[in-house]
């Protein structure tokens, strides 16, 4: 068992437990293992800012996706449940701290982006500049988020603020030439680096953690969806601004372009963060919906593509393979990984195998032939056309993309055939975390000086 919770967290956990223990096929062990698991989903939950109260009655719903039993209690209590969340005394409660903490890095994001302009260096004109420090002025506010609500120990600060470090190191001493493939490639692996890297402040340091890893997947999954609603929001607010102001004869576009865009962006990144944490299990409800929806749109897309691939024969000939397709595909093949990814962060672990997990083995089939496509390609534009920045670090993913696409289809077919456990597949995906953090990790430290920073 872990350590000792809120008493009153206690006293519903003797609830829980004999409520549990009425059904005589269960045994005590099996008792005691779901409770270990109840008490570290509240444990996270409290650290993320949620009431005691309410930690146990989020965790027991979450609970409910591996155990029937805890399904069934949590919905018998899902009015209490509901009326805690959205009647809770707001100014008491952690998650009401955690808000002035996410406004306040959100503001401090905000002013970091517009603060090489005191130095001159515009938003709109030095995009080189903004390439290589965009990530470095404020993932490290959405890191502290983090570790200040995960009251992180000095460890894992260092594991957190080391990469960060030799990060803004690397991307102000290498004297990229303007323009330059390896600026745009270390700039944009910086990105993916320096968010995995917050993600290790997600999850507390527990960076061996299979379950933890996949925590920052579904984190991460949902981040984007908020992130994506706060855009849209922000594209109305945008409208409205140039319309009102033009209508007295006042052109905002300068404000609009200069302020409103790089600070709104910076901050909705924090904001966005704070809105999965406090609503994390409205949220989740929306997970099942995205990857039931996209999965059999993108299956239609890949197989429609490996048709056409085939009948035009595009990729087949190097010299006709066009670099922007090649690099649209890279792009689709990574949303598919992330549609299994996320899709794995929102399924029942113990469900039976549906039609749908038939569909994704086909999604996953038919992403990994166009991937073996593509690679031939890049293979045969290299052979013709010699290697270059951005085709080598194009083959490296596609590489770690096969690998990552065979193994989870061979797993996804064993466990359509009863033959392998679900946590298989996800111990087999979220290993793969630390492989995409070590290329991206290569491509930012590398390839600039092997390619002369060119």
């Amino acid at each position: 068992m872990t350590g000792d919770l809120d008493p009153r967290v206690e006293e519903q956990l003797t609830t829980w437990r004999e409520y549990i223990s009425r059904r005589e096929a269960i045994e005590g062990r099996d008792v005691d293992e779901l409770e270990d698991h109840l008490r570290g989903q509240i444990g996270r939950l409290e650290a993320s800012g949620l009431a005691p109260d309410e930690a146990f009655l989020v965790g027991v719903k979450r609970l409910g996706a591996l155990d029937e039993l805890s399904r069934e209690f949590a919905r018998e209590h899902s009015e209490r449940l509901w009326k805690q969340l959205m009647f809770a005394d707001a100014p008491t409660q952690p998650r009401g701290r955690s808000l002035w903490l996410a406004l306040g890095l959100a503001v401090g994001a905000g002013l970091a982006i517009k603060a090489p302009a005191l130095f001159g260096i515009n938003w709109a004109a030095d995009g080189a500049f903004y390439a290589r420090f965009a990530a470095l002025l404020v993932l490290p506010f959405l890191a502290t988020y983090f570790l200040v609500r995960r009251h992180a120990s000095a460890s894992t600060i260092v594991m957190v603020g080391a990469p960060f470090a030799i990060t803004a190191v690397v991307m102000a001493v290498y004297p990229f030439a303007p323009d330059g493939a390896t600026l745009f490639l270390a700039a944009l692996h910086a990105v993916v680096l320096l968010w995995l890297v917050t993600g290790i402040a997600y999850v507390n340091g527990a960076v061996r953690s299979g379950r933890a890893r996949m925590d920052f997947i579904r984190f991460t999954g949902e981040w984007f969806v908020y992130f994506v609603l706060i855009a849209l929001g922000g594209a109305v607010l945008v409208g409205l601004t140039v319309a009102v102001f033009a209508a007295i004869d006042l052109d905002a576009s300068g404000f609009v372009v200069e302020w409103l865009l790089p600070c709104g962006a910076a901050g909705a990144i924090i904001i966005a963060a704070w809105l999965v944490e406090a609503k994390q299990s409205v949220i989740e409800n929306i997970a099942p919906v995205l990857t039931r929806l996209f999965t059999p749109l993108f299956t239609l897309l890949l197989l429609a593509f490996i048709v056409a691939g085939f009948l035009q024969g595009t990729l087949a000939d190097s010299g006709n393979a066009q670099r922007d397709l090649l690099i649209l595909f890279d792009i689709v093949l990574v949303v598919v990984l992330a549609l299994l990814l996320y899709s794995f962060s929102a399924r029942d672990p113990l469900a039976p195998p549906s039609w749908f997990e038939r569909m994704q083995l086909v999604m996953v089939a038919a992403a990994l032939v166009v991937d073996i496509m593509v690679l031939v390609a890049m293979v045969g534009r290299i052979a013709e056309f010699g290697a270059s920045p951005n085709k080598l670090a194009s083959l490296g993913l596609n590489i770690i993309l096969v690998a990552n696409l065979a193994g989870a289809g061979w797993l996804q077919l064993r466990f359509v055939m009863h033959r392998t456990p679900f946590d298989r597949l996800e111990r087999w995906q979220t290993g793969y975390v630390p492989v995409y953090l070590a290329w991206a990790a290569i491509v930012v430290v590398a390839f600039p000086p092997l390619f002369g920073f060119v």
